[in-house]
């Protein structure tokens, strides 16, 4: 079984997600935004008290927020950093992201080692989570689906009561909404969404109330 630890980092109070099979303590790290020396050391305390081994990480999309602490995990624990190539540009350019929001300094840029693409699956154990290539608040957004556990992990491509903004190099509002209702409006009412930021959902809730879509 699956299991979902949830962590909210740095000044954009970003979700970054740890998805471990409780059976071989295999685990992933989703979206991770530790921005300082005290988040960073209360991720690995996660970690190390409940004896995960990290497999790697993967990014539902590459805004600087997300990305705070993918350096750090890729260089701890020896794994590589997945996500969609069609982010890449932004993982290359996370200090003009920074200039945008008016921070002097993000760190190195992350580089994407192994791309995804729509349908892979990842491998947790003896569970998996499928791709979901969602694009629109970024070229490159995934989404990460169980069919397990019935749980979405959204980025920042749907909110409750929301969807991702659409504003910054890349995003593009019809592509985005189109994602939405022509992928993630189809999976099962039940599923409970995880956002990257923000309380959670379920895509029945927001397929009956999200004004966007």
């Amino acid at each position: 079984m699956l299991k979902v630890k949830q962590f909210v980092f740095n000044p954009f109070g970003e979700c970054t997600y740890v998805v471990s099979d409780e059976d071989s303590r295999e685990a992933i790290v989703v979206d991770p935004g530790m921005a300082d020396a005290a988040e960073t050391d209360r991720f690995d305390r996660y970690i190390e008290d409940n004896k995960l081994r990290i497999t790697g990480v993967v990014n539902t999309h590459m805004h600087l927020d997300h990305c705070f602490g993918a350096n750090h995990v890729k260089d701890k624990y020896g794994v590589p950093v997945r996500a969609h190539i069609a982010d890449a540009f932004l993982g290359d350019t996370l200090a003009e992201q920074a200039m945008r929001f008016g921070m002097r300094s993000v760190g190195d840029n992350v580089v994407i080692d192994t791309p995804l693409s729509d349908g892979d699956h990842i491998v947790i154990g003896a569970d998996s989570l499928e791709v979901i290539h969602t694009p629109g608040h970024s070229p490159g957004g995934i989404c990460l689906y169980s069919p397990t556990g019935k749980f979405l992990l959204a980025g920042d491509t749907l909110f409750k009561g929301s969807v991702g903004r659409t504003d910054l190099p890349g995003g593009d509002a019809r592509t985005l909404v189109g994602s939405v209702r022509d992928k993630l409006l189809k999976l099962p009412a039940d599923t409970l969404v995880l956002s990257g930021h923000g309380p959670s959902t379920t895509i029945g809730h927001e397929k009956a109330t999200n004004p966007f879509i």
